[in-house]
């Protein structure tokens, strides 16, 4: 034999259902078994799908995947490494790593290194593993590690000193902004120090606010990538180990991805993943004329098909006819189901009956969120009647300093930019018409300056400073944590910092009752940001 192949399973598993992800696992195993192939890689926890949460502590699991095992055992002439749930009988719980081949199980390593930071939380479910799992075959030495473990180099150097000539990593790694990049310029390293040959299977897809990239590659015991699988694609890869150079042969990498065909790629399987996994038939959205429903327009378009996709143009008294024809133009271009509802009607009524009890007071921000409130309504009715998840358009600037309405445009199932910023929704948006013949996205959208148009000659620069100022204070200040008086030393104005993060500060009761979106950043408001909401923390220091 002059070489063996290795087979990368880039595979989107469904959280919880084990029956369908053990399905897609054998037939992953005997396609690649078709093609000659003689080990197979999976991502960690492949058979139950990352994260499964309190999933992990149902009692019947220990059945569901000796069910699983059965399964998986049909099987044959390829050795197959996956992640499981390892319900010991010591009592432990174990996220774990099998290798079977013909139905026997060969070993199990169980995961040392139990991450319990930004979006994990380990430690709550898992214990941690304490031995090295090394196994030979075809005369090659192989060890195995989960995920954190190889972020670890105590336990990476401990698999070197067992000679130990390839490690196959199974992973769950959530996407941010550069991770891939990160991932594997670090591992190069590790590498080329340990003379080690990496073998990283990563998972990919949509769990809810998560999202997985993939992005799994092979690394040569020299720091050199020998392959690179696409980002945000499911596919089964085959590469090979040639004996005689002890090396994986080189495939061309899959082309790398600039920073905006990244996020939108994630923006895209995140809303896919959800809108599909949760069994929604399709998505409705308010089409504004404003940016930042375009974007979530062509977002959700490019996810689920237009024929999928319903917008909906609310127009009040404040609302442009440029926005009416912005709004008309882009549905038209994207092929959606489009509608107007004059909410003129409904605010009216709110008005007549609020106003015994507001009497002359002066009109202020209730009447605003008056507006934004009867199209949260109309939406929710549609939805309610026909099916649809609501897709909610705010970004991560107006959630960070509450520049949106609570029961009104925060209403719905997912917000697809919670954690985009509004520069980089812009960017966005040229982006997407860059990648089309015809751009998708009216030019005036872009151009012309952002409006709530919820009172008259309304502009957000009204009540908010300049985006790339906000935007850049903001960034130091949940991004960075860094604290006001830093902020203000690297130059920005003292009162627009001050009033900022009091913005941010006061309106985490709003940002804790909006809905999930794409994890995109290190800071992502929720599972990483949590604060108290009530709290006298002072933020000068």
């Amino acid at each position: 034999m002059k070489s063996y192949k290795i087979a990368l399973s880039q595979f989107s598993p469904y959280v919880g259902n084990i029956e369908l992800n053990v399905q897609r696992m054998i037939e992953q195993a005997n396609q690649a078994k078709k093609q000659n192939a003689d080990i197979i890689v999976f991502p960690e926890l492949s058979t139950i799908g990352y994260p499964a949460e309190d999933l992990l502590l149902r009692p019947s699991l220990t059945k569901r995947t000796a069910q699983a095992f059965e399964q998986l055992a049909s099987v044959k002439d390829i050795v197959m490494v996956f992640g499981f749930v390892n319900n010991a009988e010591d009592g432990q719980r174990y996220n774990s790593a099998a290798v079977m081949k013909d139905g026997q199980v060969l070993g199990v390593y169980n995961k040392q290194n139990l991450p319990n930071y930004s979006v994990f939380d380990e430690k709550r479910y898992f214990n941690e593993g304490h031995q090295h799992l090394v196994f030979e075959y075809l005369g090659h030495k192989f060890g195995v590690l989960i995920c954190e473990d190889v972020w670890s180099l105590q336990t990476v150097q401990q698999l070197a000193q067992l000679n130990v000539e390839t490690v196959l990593v199974l992973n769950a790694s959530p996407y941010e902004v550069g991770k891939p990049q990160h991932r594997i310029l670090t591992l190069k390293e590790l590498a080329k120090q340990l003379n080690l040959h990496l073998v990283y299977s990563n998972q990919v897809g949509g769990q809810d606010d998560l999202v997985f990239d993939g992005t799994s590659f092979i690394i040569n015991n020299n720091g050199e990538v020998a392959f690179q699988a696409p980002s945000f694609k499911e596919d089964l890869y085959i590469i090979d180990y040639e004996i005689e150079n002890k090396a994986y042969k080189a495939v061309a990498p899959a082309p790398a991805l600039d920073t905006m065909a990244e996020i939108y790629q994630s923006l895209v399987m995140a809303t896919r993943d959800y809108v599909q996994r949760s069994g929604f038939p399709g998505v409705i959205l308010g089409l504004s004329g404003g940016i930042d429903s375009a974007l979530t327009l062509a977002i959700a378009v490019d996810a689920i098909g237009a024929d999928k996709v319903q917008a909906v143009m609310m127009p009040y008294t404040y609302t442009s006819q440029i926005s009416v024809e912005d709004a008309t133009e882009q549905a038209k271009r994207m092929g959606v189901t489009f509608g107007i509802a004059e909410i003129h009607p409904i605010v009216n009524s709110f008005m007549q009956t609020l106003f015994p009890f507001f009497g002359n007071s002066p009109a202020d921000a209730t009447e605003e969120n008056l507006q934004a409130r009867a199209r949260g309504t109309l939406l929710m009715g549609l939805s309610n009647k026909f099916g649809n998840l609501v897709l909610s358009t705010g970004n991560k600037s107006e959630l960070a300093v509450g520049y949106c309405t609570l029961y009104g445009d925060m209403v719905g199932g997912f917000a697809v930019l919670k954690d985009v910023y509004k520069t980089i929704v812009f960017e966005l948006a040229k982006y997407r018409n860059s990648i089309s013949e015809t751009p998708v996205i009216p030019e005036r959208v872009i151009t012309r300056p952002p409006s709530a148009e919820l009172r008259p000659d309304q502009k957000d620069q009204d009540s908010l400073p300049a985006y790339d100022v906000l935007d850049a204070i903001l960034y130091a200040y949940i991004e960075e944590d860094m604290s006001q008086d830093d902020i203000i030393s690297k130059g920005f104005d003292k009162e627009v910092v001050e009033k900022v993060i009091h913005l941010v500060d006061r309106n985490e009761y709003k940002r804790r009752q909006g809905s999930i979106g794409p994890r995109i950043s290190s800071r992502a408001f929720s599972r990483e940001r949590r604060y108290p909401i009530v709290n006298g923390w002072k933020p000068g220091v």
